[in-house]
């Protein structure tokens, strides 16, 4: 009965033992993970820039949209006759809404 309460006592030492080296061996990968923080902020600075550059570029090619937009409105409308009236001529312009 006796030899039975060692092992038992030495069978948990074990356990505990092995199940305390697991735990420690995960937290020294994870110690060393997070030493890889500096290359990790500087490839979100890399995002960042390019996300920016992105949208300056967004805005300059909305901005050439609308200006042909614009010259392709114009161009697209018909020449308005001018029309004779008693202040002399005055011509009719349309103005886009």
């Amino acid at each position: 009965m006796k030899e039975i309460a060692i092992a038992i006592v030495f069978a948990i030492a074990g356990w505990m033992l092995r199940t305390w080296l697991t735990h420690q061996e995960r937290m020294k990968e994870l110690s060393m993970a997070r030493q890889d923080v500096g290359p990790s902020a500087q490839r979100l600075a890399r995002v960042e820039q390019a996300v920016e550059s992105i949208a300056s570029e967004v805005a300059r090619i909305s901005e050439g949209q609308r200006d042909v937009s614009m010259l392709l409105a114009e161009r697209a409308q018909p020449a308005q006759p001018v029309l004779e009236g008693a202040a002399g001529a005055v011509r009719r312009i349309d103005t886009p809404r």
